[in-house]
């Protein structure tokens, strides 16, 4: 029995993936393993910033990665991130992340990768040489849960008469949760299979997901083999225990700010009642000094 690639059921080792059945050992939204797919594919990082951008493949001429990684070798946080910088067609510049951990910070993350990556001026250049930037965020979380969508695109805006400021500086997130809310159009650049590849738990979703998309079925060939890797998978391991440990951190936040609740909500009906006691003492030595007061009058103190 195999049971050193994955959670599936066949007896042998097997090269084909395609036969392959059972739970994933590792899901695709690894960031880990999403850097190392679009960093060993050029053609599955092509076929995905189109499918982002809703352009047809044959519009992106060149995707070259300008921050790649030694795969394999261990992430130091200190030194590496796995958002990844893309120079395309030679006149623009695309940050993509994979972000499945909510940090409730995404709108000013967010910003800051796309400034960085915004300021690509050499020295001596003119601003007007300045090239396009475009964030792409990946996440399994909604960044503004109260108007929640899987494709939103954000540009700078006169926020009277919405005119748009420039086209030079785009923000986009794609929130795997929201996957049934992905328009015609997402559809139409196969967003949605996008999505749900990463969001796939079984060989089978991604077969499903294969048979549909060409470009799919390259990138879990490709998955595939990455993950019979044994350093690879170690950093994948890694990744995942990030993912375990941060997610505990946050239950205990989570537990510590409501027993903090609690508390303060006790702290402030004693202290509301502490008041009203306060209160109806006062109103008791008012109508004793009343009472005192009428008895004096009458001659009867």
């Amino acid at each position: 029995m195999n049971i050193n690639s994955d959670n599936s059921t066949t007896a042998t080792p097997t090269t084909d993936w395609h036969i392959k059945t059972g739970k994933l050992s590792f899901r695709v939204n690894n960031d880990y393993l999403f850097r190392a797919l679009l960093q060993s594919s050029n053609h599955v990082l092509k076929a995905l910033i189109a499918s982002l951008l809703h352009w047809d493949i044959s519009d992106i001429k060149s995707a070259e990665i300008q921050n790649p990684v030694e795969l394999g070798q261990t992430i130091d946080s200190r030194k590496y991130y796995l958002d990844i910088k893309v120079f395309l067609n030679n006149s623009r510049i695309m940050n993509l992340e994979m972000q499945i951990i909510n940090e409730h910070n995404w709108p000013e993350r967010s910003l800051s990768y796309l400034c960085r990556t915004f300021d690509n001026l050499n020295k001596g250049e003119d601003y007007l040489q300045v090239m396009p930037a475009h964030q792409i965020g990946i996440t399994e979380f909604s960044p503004l849960p109260e108007s929640s969508e899987f494709h939103a695109t954000y540009q700078l805006l006169n926020i009277r008469s919405y005119e748009k400021y420039t086209d030079k500086f785009t923000l986009s997130v794609v929130d795997l949760t929201q996957v049934d809310k992905a328009t015609e159009e997402d559809k139409k650049y196969q967003m949605d299979q996008w999505a749900l590849m990463f969001k796939a738990t079984t060989w089978e979703d991604l077969n499903m997901l294969a048979t549909q998309n060409p470009a799919i079925d390259e990138a879990v060939t490709q998955i595939y083999k990455l993950t019979q890797e044994e350093k690879i998978r170690l950093q994948m391991e890694a990744r995942e225990e990030y993912y375990r440990n941060e997610r505990t951190n946050q239950r205990l936040l989570e537990i510590a700010n409501e027993k903090l609740k609690q508390a303060t909500e006790k702290l402030e009906q004693a202290n509301a009642e502490k008041e009203q006691a306060k209160a109806e003492k006062e109103q008791a030595n008012t109508r004793i000094a009343e009472l005192e007061a009428k008895l004096k009058a009458a001659g009867l103190e």
